[in-house]
């Protein structure tokens, strides 16, 4: 249980904006879907509450705790991963997913908050003015392991959004000439490897396609083409809930997950999307402003870290549904559909409320 006096350090400012944003994906879900079988608001709207109770789980267990487990959690995250490849469920021709008997989950989600906190433990302690090759390496490692088994998946959108964690870490430890010069080498290697080992067809033409998506107007740039005109159609105001046509019509793909954007702008329009988007940026300047509310360099760690991972994959997404980025499978974090993504960022957003209100313990 939670001890009374800590009660009161509780952020519930950011709760609350964490749980606004859930309710807003939950109804735009249902707008984009409520026409075909699945009930797929209800399902978001189940994880919703089931997410909301372990984040206060996670708030009744010392971020500390946490962070002396971190390595054996890491480890149970990397055997999921493993194991996924041999008995996961394949789901849009990825094999991301263990199938429960009520519900799915998809271990490269939840093994984010064991990169995250082992991250954390192992910089702990860091004082020098600068990140060296070896911790450099150190935390690339960390991270290259399940970024390579979950692009075995293949799921490669949900593989790139480890390396915001990394960039997280590199950056408070303070980077300096001689790392970035290794950080650019490795992504020139992994770049090279990647385009002509590991991408397949159709993920290298989603990168060819973004730069000139009319060339392939009925394939890989239809997904990028119907954003657009969704987006557009839109205007100031958007053509009201449930009205828009491209949503409702099914010219849209992935309404309810990776283009719930699209839907919002073509709904409510550019007015919709200022609010929208202006509710969403007040829980992600809330996260950043708690980086300064840490007690200790790990409690900073995990606050910047689980920071960072959400706000990239929120600009990625966006700039996903203009064309400014290929289509990579990375969801709007609590708009989109999606349970385990769901659950991931309410536990990720629970550790920095833990962190925030323990920061007048004594230790």
């Amino acid at each position: 249980m939670i001890d009374r006096s800590l009660l009161r350090h509780i952020d519930w400012i950011l709760i609350f904006l964490l749980m606004l944003n859930s309710l807003i994906g939950v109804a735009f879900i249902y707008s984009s879907s409520h026409y075909i079988p699945g009930n797929y608001h209800m399902r978001q709207l189940f994880w919703v509450g089931v997410s909301f109770i372990a984040l206060f789980v996670v708030l009744c267990l010392g971020y500390n705790h946490l962070l002396a487990y971190s390595i054996y959690l890491y480890a149970a995250g990397i055997s999921l991963l493993a194991a996924v490849l041999f008995f996961g469920r394949m789901v849009s021709g990825a094999r991301s997913w263990f199938r429960l008997p009520f519900l799915q989950i998809q271990p490269s989600e939840i093994t984010k908050l064991a990169v995250i906190l082992l991250l954390a433990y192992l910089f702990a302690e860091f004082k020098q003015s600068h990140v060296s090759v070896r911790e450099g390496m150190l935390s690339s490692a960390v991270i290259a392991l399940p970024l390579v088994l979950v692009g075995l998946q293949p799921d490669l959108g949900t593989a790139l959004s480890y390396l915001p964690i990394l960039l997280a870490v590199l950056i408070l430890a303070g980077l300096n000439r001689k790392m970035v010069i290794f950080l650019l080498i490795v992504c020139i290697v992994l770049g090279v490897v990647g385009w002509n080992l590991l991408l397949h067809d159709y993920q290298k033409q989603r990168v060819t396609t973004l730069l000139y998506p009319e060339q392939d107007p009925l394939g890989a740039g239809y997904q990028i083409m119907q954003s657009k005109i969704a987006l557009g159609s839109g205007g100031l105001f958007g053509k009201g809930f449930k009205k828009g046509t491209q949503s409702q019509l099914r010219f849209l793909p992935a309404r309810h997950t990776d283009f719930i954007f699209s839907v919002i702008g073509e709904e409510v329009g550019f007015v919709g999307i200022f609010l929208v988007v202006g509710i969403y940026f007040l829980f992600l300047l809330r996260l950043f402003q708690s980086v300064n509310q840490a007690r200790d360099r790990a409690g900073v760690y995990i606050i910047f870290m689980v920071a960072l991972m959400i706000t990239s994959q929120f600009f990625i997404n966006i700039m996903m549904t203009v064309g400014l980025f290929p289509v990579a499978g990375i969801p709007l974090p609590l708009l989109s559909y999606g349970g385990s993504s769901l659950f991931t960022n309410f536990l990720a957003v629970g550790l920095v409320v833990n962190v925030k209100m323990r920061r007048f313990v004594n230790v």
